[in-house]
């Protein structure tokens, strides 16, 4: 069971955390009971109607937050040659091909994403027990795998997430930071989850999104109508 401190205590006990609120009342309600000292990040958690088991109920994508998520994004690109040069010039933290290869297999891991040129994955395919359990694995589906390096470099430096289901079925995504304001951060969630439903399977049956909530990092959990964002968004 989880213990948690006495602000945490005293936040939860200004809500009822049992009542679903409208997006816009949930995000003003967690970074309202934001109390750390720091700008805390705001968080979306989505539990679906998907059984991550089956591989055709995946649930994984990318989304350009419009005000990106407040975050800086180390970027590790596996590349030669000119696509090397192109890598940097976009802003690429890292970049470099069997060197950093070896320098990851040997446990470093200072970096939040990673793209590799397609003529690379055959050395970066080694690191996969490293990347993979950390969601940092290249792939074409999430374009972090292609010769078009300097636009996704330049997107993840902006904002861009990935968002993948895990093996419980939920999906955690940044949308911003607290002092965002709600404006912002209504702006980016809108367009997470109008993402997220369109990557809804066509293997999953009955209702998709089943839950939704928002909380800042040390803060608690607000519940939001998901019902009601399934209904606007299908409108």
């Amino acid at each position: 069971m989880t213990r948690h401190g006495r602000k945490y205590l005293e936040a939860a006990a200004k809500f009822d955390r049992q009542t679903n609120y409208s997006l816009e009342e949930a995000i003003e309600l967690a970074c309202s009971m934001s109390f750390a000292k720091f700008d805390e990040t705001v968080d979306l958690a989505a539990r679906l109607g998907v059984d991550p088991r089956h591989a055709d109920q995946m649930v994984r994508g990318t989304v350009n937050l419009p005000h990106g998520t407040g975050r800086e994004v180390r970027v590790l690109v596996f590349a030669k040659g000119e696509k090397e040069k192109e890598a940097k010039a976009a802003g690429a933290d890292y970049v470099g091909s069997d060197d950093f290869v070896k320098k990851v297999q040997e446990g470093w891991l200072e970096f939040d994403a990673v793209v590799a040129t397609p003529d690379m994955m055959g050395q970066v395919g080694k690191l996969g027990r490293v990347l993979g359990p950390r969601r940092l694995m290249p792939s074409p589906k999430t374009e972090t795998v292609t010769f078009d390096v300097e636009r996704v470099v330049k997107e993840l430096k902006a904002g861009k997430i990935e968002f993948k289901v895990d093996r419980t079925a939920n999906v955690h995504v940044p949308i911003g930071k607290r002092d965002f304001g709600k404006e912002r951060l209504v702006e980016n969630a809108k367009v997470f989850l109008d993402n997220l439903m369109r990557a809804k399977p066509v293997a999953s049956k009955g209702r998709y999104l089943k839950s939704l909530t928002v909380s800042t990092t040390m803060g608690p959990g607000v519940k939001i109508d998901s019902t009601q964002i399934t209904a606007s968004l299908k409108g």
